[in-house]
């Protein structure tokens, strides 16, 4: 006869405790690299965005995501008031800010 008989592999049963370890293991330090490089900063980031919303206070300077710059002359619990000129106040909501600088800053060069 021209054909051998073919007979399967044998592989054992279900794959050692090592084995498994070896093979969770990247996936494991994958998230650990992501944790401590993407996630764990941003969070940092909300954290101080949410104080510094929190602690904005009338006479602050403002400046929005959209870039206005005004003094801040009410504030609501979701809104602040901005008055960008003389006589010009807008709302802005809380959340849309960007950066507070504290009131008493340095004056214009004059």
């Amino acid at each position: 006869m021209l054909v051998t008989p073919a007979y399967a592999a044998t592989t054992g049963a279900a794959p050692s405790g090592a084995g498994f370890i070896v093979q969770v293991l990247p996936l494991v330090l994958i998230f650990v690299v992501f944790y401590f490089l993407l996630i764990r900063p941003q969070q940092k980031r909300m954290q101080q965005h949410r104080s510094m919303v929190e602690g904005v206070k009338k006479g602050d300077v403002a400046v929005t995501s959209g870039g206005l710059i005004g003094k801040v002359t009410k504030v609501d619990e979701a809104e602040i008031e901005l008055e960008i000129a003389s006589g010009v106040k807008v709302r802005v909501v809380k959340s849309m800010l960007s950066d507070i600088r504290p009131a008493g800053g340095k004056p214009a060069n004059d």
